[in-house]
């Protein structure tokens, strides 16, 4: 029998203005995400990944404390408890990016992962915290993750996961295949312009060098006041070898649901021996500072 997975990602445009305060903004989002959520379960998708930091806008455009509001605890804040109840009742696998608070002034971007039975299997952490000029303010807002690169035995797969700017290392997407990732899922907040035309070639290329799947996720619109450019959707999964395989629009809010048959990893591996081949003590200056 082969093993088939269902896989769902949500890309999702602003509900409710920035400017609006804090809790009327979050709910916006939450309202118009378990919509998609329900329809994910009702189509029998078994792993779903929500866009970065999913509640809110990608408020790291600006440097005002007002957005350390967001912060929740994991697992026991509020979102995560929600979206439990939902995996649990659709028996769907879920990672859920969340804006972490591990204690007072120590904030982690965060995705939380919640196996199909609705217990908490526990978090990445992004590593990779970008400072860009305009719009890419996130210094301001995380600290870089401190957790590894873990990977998660759900009830479906094997899963890793890698946020946004990781996307731009090939160091830790290897990681994740070394720790045995069949699907990895980036929930991204990105912007056409100098990244664009890289969106459909570097996950596409960690699939290839590692031999799994990958599902990328973004935004989709324009966010006021900041309007530092559009998030340009596009969200998609790739297969073992490169090829995208389901992919959503430039600029609709959507679900993109696909099919993913998991032994396409140890035919595609059986092929291209990248893990058998390399040769981890050539690597050294990789690591040095």
């Amino acid at each position: 029998m082969p093993r088939l997975v269902k896989g769902g990602l949500i890309q999702c445009s602003l509900a409710e203005s920035a400017e609006k305060p804090i809790e009327i903004v979050k709910k916006a989002m939450i309202d118009k995400h378990v919509a998609l959520i329900e329809d994910a379960g009702k189509k029998g998708v078994q792993i779903l990944c929500l866009q970065e930091i999913f509640y809110g806008p990608y408020f790291c455009a600006e440097q005002k404390t007002k957005w350390y509001g967001m912060v929740e605890k994991i697992p026991d804040g509020p979102t995560v408890t929600l979206m439990q109840q939902y995996a649990k009742k659709y028996q769907m696998v879920m990672i859920v990016p969340i804006y972490e608070e591990e204690m007072s002034g120590i904030y982690y971007n965060t995705a939380a992962v919640i196996d199909a039975d609705g217990k908490f299997l526990g978090k990445y952490r992004k590593h990779h915290i970008p400072q860009v000029d305009p719009g890419f303010w996130e210094k301001f807002y995380f600290k870089p993750g401190n957790l590894g690169y873990p990977v998660f035995k759900t009830k479906y797969a094997d899963i890793g996961v890698y946020i946004c700017y990781d996307r731009h290392f090939p160091e830790g997407a290897r990681i994740l295949g070394l720790h045995g990732a069949e699907i990895v899922f980036n929930p991204s907040a990105t912007v056409a312009g100098l990244s664009e035309y890289l969106w459909e070639l570097e996950q596409p290329a960690h699939a290839v060098a590692n031999g799994y799947f990958v599902g990328a996720i973004n935004r989709v619109g324009t966010e006021a006041p900041w309007n530092i450019g559009e998030f340009y959707g596009k969200s998609y999964f790739c297969n073992p070898r490169g090829k995208i395989i389901a992919q959503a629009s430039r600029d609709k809010t959507e679900l993109v649901v696909a099919d993913l048959d998991l032994d396409m990893i140890k035919e595609v591996r059986s092929v291209w021996q990248f893990y058998r081949d390399r040769r981890p003590e050539s690597y050294k200056d990789i690591v040095e500072a």
